[in-house]
């Protein structure tokens, strides 16, 4: 009864996703005839209340299927299993292709509902129009969910024990990848629904702008925790000792985020100063193109990945006539009213939103770097050629643009708007050019580094310092909290790029078999195999190597990685361990034992590679501010609006 439950509020979520759109449509349209939206408008906001109510009832559903592992339910009974510790059960629900679409869905509906139970701001013709573009991609991914990927179909005969979740997704980062991610992605299409609305109304204007831009920087908050949180899990899990492979699923979450990091620097542009509106429109369009060309690349079965779900091809086809149809007629769109769009106020190279114009493009075109050589292989294969893209293309052709990019983020900031001069600014400069300069060539006397670490290592140590400059001379309790995120978030890309370089530049890797109480040599670290035992988890057996690192001589480190053998469904897997110090992390493999009765082991010494992630969480404290900032400045805007109303008010009266 439980899945019929949630089946029937998945077909009616449907239903009145139909009816929001019909509703908007038929509301504009009347509106365009008679100059009034008429009393059919007054259905749409609440159908896309109810809409989100019921799709998280839905999932709700699909969540209890699994919290009870109910067999009778295919999708329980192909990825979950009795005997897997709860919080697998209930992650288990998106870890897999149907329940992840839900998952997106219910998000989806949810976002929908809350623009219209709560936004007042917009014109509500414009309004409408949203709601309508909303409405339209909703509807697609229902009918994808219920006609090619329903998540509540039943077995003929209940199954007498679960096959299980892929062990690699048995880990705590299931919990919080996927739904980081999907929060992101769902962002970015409330963003596009607004660019929609704007576009079909004609009303790009800056109150549009502030409307659309907490949505804009809730999804890259997410998107970043989402692509740190999946870093790191498969930096720790799949026991390769990488944090990125350039994976093409990894392109996948990083398209968007490059996209949404554009967006977010020109809607901010175009709510301050009514600027690059065509563009901003340009942007909210792409950003949620390339989030639903990642979907399709997942979940179409045609990329053979670790993070990718095995999908037939025929599922594929579906999404990828949703892609055409949202993307095309978007885009189709956008070719047809771009012209109507004013250009917007106009500014000077030499100004705050002309470094983040150029910002902007090489964002862009670092997606379209990142774009071809992740298709490109795809591409190739239609002619039998088989080729691989990896860290040999990424890496310098991505620098080409990513350095020019870091260089104007450090004077960016220090920019006046409208039109402002270098020379203002040229002892900032000649302070920050100095310290890359410096670190620069401490790095390359201290150590034989390739170009690309050195230039890191330089860039991050000027970006630090350049990232405070913007509080220069001013009183640090009077600077408003939307520009302690810009420095938050600039300071934590600072320390992310300095973790990379550092990781890049400075690893020490160790392979040795090593007999029970001998030793090995990582780093600073000295590593003895004291004793190789058999443990025991809920679902697994393991080998477990008993491992004490020490520093000199110093207090023992225990590490105890394993080599795990799942039984549901039978898969062997590696189970690294970290030690983390303030300067780095001793990572820990251990392999089989050879014919001598020594134990392979893999170890590495990766200095200050945790700045990585802690850069990743700065950046998104960094959003999470802005965010405050943005809302608390709105909210102060739209008082002052009231006060002067109402005094008006009282000297008309």
């Amino acid at each position: 009864m439980i899945a019929e439950l949630g089946l029937a509020a998945l077909w009616l979520a449907a239903a009145l996703a139909g009816l929001q759109l019909v509703a908007s449509a038929m509301a504009l349209r009347s509106d365009a005839v008679s100059g009034e939206l008429g009393e059919i408008a007054k259905t749409v906001r609440p159908a896309a209340v109810a809409q989100g109510l019921l799709a998280g009832f839905s999932f709700i559903m699909l969540l209890w299927l699994f919290a009870i592992t109910d067999l009778s339910v295919k999708l329980v009974a192909t990825n979950s299993h009795s005997m897997k510790p709860m919080i697998f059960k209930l992650s288990g629900a998106w870890g897999n292709h149907e329940g992840s679409m839900l998952l997106w869905v219910t998000v989806m509906a949810l976002a929908g509902g809350l623009i219209a139970a709560i936004e007042r701001r917009l014109p509500e013709r414009t309004m409408q129009a949203t709601l309508a573009a909303q409405g339209f991609v909703a509807l697609g991914f229902y009918a994808f969910l219920l006609l090619s990927s329903n998540p509540f179909e039943r077995l003929p005969t209940p199954a007498a024990e679960g096959m299980g979740l892929n062990p690699l997704l048995q880990d705590i980062g299931l919990a919080f990848h996927p739904p980081t991610l999907y929060f992101g992605y769902v962002g970015l299409s409330v963003a596009f629904s607004f660019a929609c609305g704007a576009l079909i109304t004609r009303q790009v204007t800056p109150e549009f702008a502030r409307v659309m831009r907490p949505w804009v920087l809730g999804a890259w908050v997410f998107l970043t925790l989402g692509i740190t949180a999946g870093s790191y899990w498969a930096y720790y899990e799949l026991g390769w000792g990488g944090w990125w492979f350039w994976d093409p699923v990894e392109n996948a979450s990083l398209m968007p985020w490059l996209a949404a990091t554009a967006l977010l620097h020109s809607v901010s542009v175009l709510a301050a100063r009514d600027a690059l509106r065509a563009w901003t429109i340009m942007l909210g369009v792409v950003a949620f193109s390339m989030s639903m060309l990642g979907t399709f690349l997942v979940r179409s079965g045609i990329l053979t990945s670790v993070h990718a779900f095995a999908v037939d091809p025929e599922r594929g086809s579906f999404i990828l006539i949703l892609l055409a149809l949202y993307i095309g007629g978007s885009l189709l769109l956008f070719a047809l009213r771009a012209g109507s769009v004013s250009e917007g106020e106009r500014f000077s190279i030499a100004s705050r939103e002309g470094a983040l114009v150029f910002n902007n493009v090489m964002l862009s075109a670092t997606l379209a770097i990142v774009l071809l050589g992740t298709l490109y292989p795809l591409l190739t294969e239609v002619f039998d050629v088989r080729v691989s893209v990896g860290p040999p293309y990424f890496n310098p052709v991505g620098a080409i643009f990513v350095i020019p990019m870091l260089l104007v983020m450090t004077v960016g900031p220090l920019l006046r708007w409208r039109q402002d001069g270098f020379g203002r600014i040229s002892k900032e400069i000649a302070v920050v050019g100095a310290l890359m300069l410096v670190a620069l060539i401490l790095a390359a006397l201290l150590a034989d580094i390739a170009i690309l670490p050195l230039l890191g290592l330089a860039l991050a140590a000027g970006l630090a310092v350049a990232s405070f400059l913007p509080l220069r001379g001013r009183k640090i309790t009077r600077v408003p909290i939307a520009t302690w995120g810009m420095v938050v978030a600039h300071f934590g890309i600072a320390v992310a790029l300095l973790g990379m370089a550092s990781e890049s530049a400075f690893t020490e890797e160790k392979l040795a078999a090593v007999e029970i109480g001998g030793n090995t040599e990582v780093g600073p670290y000295n590593v003895t195999l004291d004793d190789v035992a058999p443990v025991a988890g809920p679902n697994w057996t393991a080998i477990e190597a008993r491992l004490s690192a020490r520093i000199d001589g110093g207090e023992a480190i225990s590490l105890r990685p394993q080599s795990r053998h799942f039984w549901a469904p039978p898969q062997e897997t590696t189970e690294s361990v970290l030690a983390t110090r303030w300067n780095g992390q001793l990572y820990a493999v251990v392999g089989d034992a050879s014919g001598d009765g020594r134990w392979q082991l893999r170890l590495w010494w990766k200095p200050f590679v945790t700045f990585i992630w802690y850069g990743g969480l700065l950046i998104s404290l960094g959003g999470v501010l802005a965010i405050i900032g943005r809302v608390q400045q709105d909210l102060k805007r739209r008082h002052a609006l009231r006060r002067t109303a109402e005094r008006r008010a009282e000297m008309a009266a």
